[in-house]
């Protein structure tokens, strides 16, 4: 459910990136190539993206496919930069349709964006959602699974965590409360990308002076790493890192096992931190 990538590194213009390459994230809404769960991407699509000098980004997000926006391809056209992260999104069943579920979900310098599913979602949520203080339930940009999880991550990137620790420590968080479902998580600040491959695919491509992070190659080029089933990667335009999170079990897996996946990946982070 859902594709989505991020790129840093030259301005590019939001057409090459997302439009051009013949399996690119345009041609993913309605034709995903290795899409696990689901097979179009219709329930609407967005771009983020940062400008020299100012620290948040603009977006630009529609309810319906890409295909259908043609002011979109106007603004592709003509917008370049050098930080992007756009999704197209396939809708967990029982969430709220419109442009205000649709990725990038954004807060100050962060764009984030949730390829998978909760599973049980709502019901199974609620405690997970008492996990926040009221003045953040009431400020979900929509009801659906993945904006209580940008909601989660924000709050843990607010009280000072890095980019890995917050994604690890909101899988951590899913852990404690036995919920299963499939977490590929992609945020970036405009300078750094973390994503997770829990669930679903994951690759990247690194060149000199730039990366590309994405759910499915959008080309056949040679360049483009598969992330492993489990992993926490880290990148900015220098380089990449990819850690493992543990033994990820995969949607039919142990709560046990979750939990040692997440634990290990807050393990490997804090170590980082004190080197």
């Amino acid at each position: 459910m859902c594709r989505h990538l991020a790129y840093l590194g030259p301005p590019v213009t939001l057409r090459s990136l997302l439009c051009d390459p013949p399996h690119g994230l345009a041609t993913q809404s309605w034709a995903p190539r290795r899409q696990r769960h689901g097979t179009v991407n219709v329930d609407g699509f967005g771009v983020g993206w940062y400008a020299p000098g100012d620290p948040e980004p603009a977006r630009y997000r529609r309810a319906g496919p890409v295909w259908a926006d043609p002011s979109f391809a106007d603004l592709a056209r003509v917008t370049r930069s050098g930080a992007v992260l756009a999704a197209v999104r396939s809708a967990t069943a029982g969430t709220e349709p419109g442009e205000a579920a649709a990725a990038p979900f954004a807060a100050g310098r962060w764009l984030f964006s949730h390829n998978g599913v909760l599973a049980g979602w709502p019901a199974a949520a609620a405690g997970l959602a008492a996990a926040l203080p009221p003045a953040d339930l009431i400020a979900l940009p929509a009801r659906s699974d993945s904006a209580l999880l940008w909601a989660l991550t924000a709050a843990r990137l607010t009280a000072g965590a890095t980019p890995g620790e917050a994604l690890a420590g909101t899988l951590a968080g899913l852990a404690a409360h036995r919920l299963d479902g499939r977490f590929n998580f992609l945020l970036t600040d405009g300078e750094t990308v973390a994503a997770t491959a829990a669930g679903d695919t994951l690759c990247y491509r690194a060149g000199p002076g730039q990366v590309l992070v994405a759910s499915e190659p959008g080309d056949d080029e040679p360049g483009w790493a598969e992330v492993p089933d489990g992993s926490l990667l880290e990148a900015t335009a220098a380089g990449v890192r990819v850690t493992p999170l543990g033994a990820w079990p995969g949607e039919q897996g142990t709560k046990e096992t979750l939990t040692q996946a997440a634990g290990a990946g807050l393990a490997a982070a804090n170590g980082r931190r004190s080197h």
